[in-house]
């Protein structure tokens, strides 16, 4: 994050031995080692627990996910029911029409004549 080197932290000592003094600079590098403490374990804290929503939603997207595939099952089930053996068509009769049998002419009435 931040790139701070052995010269800079001395800098930074040499700094605040000079603002704060030598009485008071052990108090205050205690106080803000305690700020900084805190401030990390809130950052943890804050991290985890969106890791955990991220899982959560995770695992909430799949179950959604797979309950939508239950149901496209369930309906094609319910649709077209497996049956045991699959029906096979003669390889000559794909795709052509039936030809009708020719078939005798009805006998027609005979007319005779009253009497």
């Amino acid at each position: 994050m931040f790139d701070v080197g052995f010269t800079e932290l001395m800098l930074v000592g040499l700094v605040a031995l000079l603002v704060l003094g030598p009485e008071r600079l052990p108090g205050a590098a205690r106080t803000a080692g305690l700020w900084i403490g805190r401030l990390k374990r809130s950052f943890s804290t804050i991290k985890a627990e969106v890791e955990r929503e991220i899982g959560a939603d995770e695992i909430r997207r799949q179950l959604h996910n797979e309950r939508i595939l239950d149901l496209e099952r369930e309906m094609k089930q319910s649709i077209m029911p497996p049956s045991s053996a699959p029906e096979a068509k003669p390889a000559e009769t794909e795709d052509v029409a039936p030809v009708p049998e020719p078939t005798a002419p009805a006998p027609r009435p005979d007319r005779s004549p009253e009497p």
